[in-house]
């Protein structure tokens, strides 16, 4: 089940709020950015770049992603590894808040999510 349209809009102000400090320079943003997207019950980090071979094809490139748990209340942790499959993050599998999650995002004590 998606969120309702006031926990998007809630969401989305938290998560514009920790990005946009982290986004590259502006006259660089079109070499290299970071973006987010809310997909249903989830939040997803990615970052935005060229095509090597075709640079007018922008790529976005997923690398954190936080799903909600409305029954246990919870947040779940996920990273994308070389297998290009999600992967709960085992440090920190769950969060009780969608700020911890990018509180952990934003620690990377392992390199899973900033390299």
């Amino acid at each position: 089940m998606a969120f309702s349209e006031f926990e998007q809009k809630k969401v989305a102000t938290e998560v514009s709020q920790f990005i946009e400090p982290r986004r590259p320079r502006p006259e660089i943003r079109d070499q290299l950015d970071i973006a987010f997207k809310i997909e249903n019950q989830s939040v997803i980090l990615f970052e935005i770049r060229p095509r090597f071979d075709k640079p007018e094809v922008k790529l976005e490139l997923p690398f954190a992603k936080a799903t909600y748990s409305k029954k246990a209340d919870i947040w779940k942790i996920y990273w994308l590894r070389a297998d290009l499959k999600w992967h709960r993050y085992p440090p920190t599998p769950t969060v009780d808040a969608l700020g911890d999650f990018l509180s952990v995002v934003e620690e990377d004590k392992h390199g899973c999510f900033w390299g």
